[in-house]
């Protein structure tokens, strides 16, 4: 039996998932504006271990990860660089990318902000 801590219950809980057998872990991912560092990777690298553990004791996961690809702090990159927003997310994207890839981290969907943002 898999226990987690809740923190606004503040204590253990039995680990339910909401379709039993399966569970949907969304993490919040980079706002690509700079290079990946080792706090992303913290996370990146926690999420993942979760991941494995769970389908390790048999639930089907799908794990989420978004990419932030417009942002204030990608326009104001972009003005100091006197380049496109769109340069400056997808240089760091692939960053992102590449890093997930050397740290062995699969994730099944990354879906980004602007694929959901009226223009």
């Amino acid at each position: 039996m898999l226990q987690v801590f809740n923190t606004l219950g503040r204590r253990l809980e039995t680990f339910e998932p909401v379709n039993p057998g399966r569970v949907s872990i969304y993490v919040c991912g980079p706002t690509v504006y700079d290079y990946t560092h080792l706090g992303h990777a913290r996370t990146y690298i926690a999420f993942d271990v979760i991941k494995r553990y769970l389908r390790l004791t048999g639930y089907d996961v799908f794990h989420i990860q978004n990419i932030t690809d417009i942002d204030d702090k990608i326009i104001k990159r972009a003005a100091e660089e006197r380049t496109s927003w769109k340069e400056i997310a997808d240089t760091y994207t692939k960053d992102y990318l590449d890093a997930l890839s050397k740290l062995n981290i699969k994730v099944d969907l990354h879906p980004r902000v602007t694929e959901h943002i009226a223009r």
